[in-house]
């Protein structure tokens, strides 16, 4: 066999992956979005339907709170244990990062153990602090679920920074503070970059949790479900679906422009 033609047929099989369980998906579900009575306009009924519009805007304001917050923690905690090597790291690192091998269901019983109306929250409070079933509850169970992801990212960054920048820096008087803002900070920005995009878009796309919580939610993958299950309105299912696909990847666009380095999404 010539040089030629063994490199297509290397290629063939993930040619054939990419057409039947990507591509080909994406256009059917495109096209059944305008399936619809309503035909391709069904994507300006989203944006001027009160409950499809607000279940976008409160998917993505919650998505980047938790961005936010997992940035904030993770960068913290993942400096120090890159850092740092003490009695008990790796018992705290595998703590950290336990929350990868549960689903999203899980998390989401692990909330209402917490602040559910039967929680611990409830229990100390007489059943005055209950929050499971709130955006505060899907907050903090995509927050538990995203930390490790960006925690592992950040930690691998730190120990690729170079140690020579810093004591140049701190040579010429700089103190830790001034260290950390105009060295550490810049040096793990690409990968701070890349790291929240992934937080963003594993919360934006998030439904076990959501489900699990789904009380007084409204979040986007609720709404698609409800959809397609309850109300089997597969081409608005399809529109919902193709709109948060959108704005996802427009994050997962802008994150790398910014970071120079690939960001890829969790499922």
């Amino acid at each position: 066999m010539s040089s030629r033609a063994f490199v297509p047929l290397c290629f063939a099989p993930l040619f054939a992956f990419t057409l039947a369980f990507l591509a080909l998906p994406l256009v059917r579900l495109v096209l059944s979005s305008g399936e619809g009575a309503a035909g391709w306009t069904i994507y300006w009924q989203i944006l001027a339907t009160p409950r499809y519009l607000d279940s976008l805007l409160q998917t993505v304001l919650v998505s980047l709170a938790v961005t936010l917050a997992a940035l904030a923690v993770s960068t913290t905690a993942g400096l120090f244990l890159a850092r740092n090597r003490f009695f008990g790291r790796d018992l705290i690192l595998s703590i950290l990062t336990l929350p990868l091998a549960f689903p999203g269901v899980v998390i989401g019983f692990l909330i209402i153990l917490l602040g559910g109306r039967q929680g611990l929250f409830s229990q100390i409070t007489s059943g005055h602090v209950v929050f499971a079933y709130s955006m505060l509850g899907l907050f903090l169970g995509y927050l538990y679920f995203s930390i490790p992801r960006v925690l592992l990212t950040v930690m691998a960054a730190t120990e690729k920074l170079d140690p020579a920048l810093e004591e140049a820096a701190r040579s010429l008087g700089a103190g830790p503070g001034r260290v950390v803002l105009d060295v550490i900070l810049p040096g793990l920005a690409p990968s701070l970059v890349a790291a929240g995009a992934i937080a963003f878009a594993t919360a934006m796309g998030a439904f076990g949790t959501a489900f699990t919580l789904a009380t007084d939610i409204n979040v986007l993958p609720m709404v698609i479900y409800t959809e397609f299950t309850l109300s089997a309105n597969i081409a608005m299912a399809s529109a919902l679906s193709v709109a948060l696909g959108i704005v996802t990847w427009a994050l997962l666009l802008i994150a790398r422009s910014f970071s120079g380095t690939t960001a890829a999404a969790g499922g």
